[in-house]
Formats: structure tokens, sequence, C-alpha cells
């Protein structure tokens, strides 16, 4: 099993609703995403895929994100922008536009709001 992965970076402010606590205050991270792409093969080149590829993928999504008050950004104007979610949200969005491989899946997406404290999304294998 081959993974690659990769890690960008963005700012963002959110409110956490349905919560009780400091975070249900206006506050904003200074987030950081991994995303990580896994297979069985490699390409004819030696490569899973190609970095430049999955970075541009992942750029498109967070630069949406980047400075944003997620609270009016859908999905999360109406979903709560709890860092599960936004994982979530983001290997959706990335799945939507990384170049489709045979036999190469989207593994899973963390992201940090701290240097200590992640979420990570990846989806049940049936």
């Amino acid at each position: 099993m081959f993974e690659v992965t990769i890690e960008q970076t963005f700012a963002a402010g959110h409110a956490l609703r349905n919560y009780r606590g400091k975070c249900e205050n206006v506050h904003g991270h200074n987030y950081r995403c991994q995303v990580t792409m896994a297979g069985d093969q490699l390409d004819p080149a030696g490569l899973l895929v190609d970095f430049v590829e999955l970075k541009k993928a992942v750029q498109s999504v967070i630069n949406r994100m980047d400075h944003q008050w997620l609270n009016d950004f859908p999905p999360f104007d109406s979903l709560n922008p709890s860092a599960e979610n936004m994982a979530k949200y983001i290997y959706d969005e990335v799945l939507k536009t990384i170049p489709q491989a045979p036999g190469v899946r989207l593994e899973s997406v963390r992201l940090w709001e701290t240097d200590t404290s992640y979420a990570t999304y990846r989806p049940s294998v049936a």
C-alpha cells in the first residue's frame, strides 16, 4: 500500500452552534489540512498520484474557505462548522476535483484547529 499526503493551511473564523463553552463565541483558527491518497499500484512513472495535481485539487477547496466567516459559508450556514464537519466537507469537495486513477482512492482528510487538536474524516469501508 502506498500513500501520498499533502498539507495546506488557511485561516477562518467560526462560532459553534449548540455548544456550551468558549467555542460558542466568535473565534478563528489557523487551520492545517492534510489530505492523503492511497493505492496499491504506481503508474508507469512510479507515482501513486502527482503531488502537483493533488495540491491543486486541495487548494481549489481551501481557497474558497480562506479568510471566511464559516457560519455564513455554505454548507456551514446550516451545518455546524466543527472540525469534523469541515474535514468531511473538504473530503467531499476534493473528491469532486481530484483526477481519478484506477486503484487510487482519497483515503482521508485531517484538519488541525490547533497544533495539538485535529479531526479526521475517512469514509467507512463496507
